[in-house]
């Protein structure tokens, strides 16, 4: 099994209990086609650049799954088929890209916090100084 991420558009309202009821029969779909749904993520309500089919937005929602590479093409018909979803667009998950991500990321986070203590330090060491110098004086 592969990890993909299907990019959905629907069409019509972002009403939540219709959207999560969309969800929920997209989500059914991959289950259908044997596949398991590891994350759903609503990105919101989106204006189209022009009108596409005499509608000018749409609710895009990202929906991470696990399927067989063939179930791909079945589940592209199917979605084909349904006049709730209007755009939809699976892309493959590369997860040794996004380990090497996630780590740079930490590394990043790690080194803006040593940063962080370093300024601290400087400012703390600053304020100490003039306090000390006025005693003496």
């Amino acid at each position: 099994m592969k990890t993909y991420t299907g990019l959905y558009i629907f069409a019509g309202s972002a009403k939540d209990e219709v959207l999560d009821q969309l969800i929920e029969k997209a989500c059914g779909e991959i289950t259908r086609v044997n596949g398991n749904v590891l994350s759903k993520e609503i990105l919101g309500k989106k204006t189209f650049a022009h009108l596409m089919h005499k509608r000018d937005c749409g609710v895009y929602v990202r929906i991470r799954f696990e399927a067989e590479p063939a179930a791909i093409t079945t589940l592209t018909n199917r979605y084909h088929l349904m006049e709730e979803v209007f755009r939809v667009q699976f892309t493959v998950v590369d997860l040794r890209r996004e380990e090497k991500i996630a780590k740079q990321a930490e590394e990043r986070a790690a080194r803006e916090a040593a940063r962080a203590a370093r300024e601290a330090e400087k400012a703390a060491a600053a304020e100490n100084a003039p306090a000390a110098e006025g005693t003496e004086a």
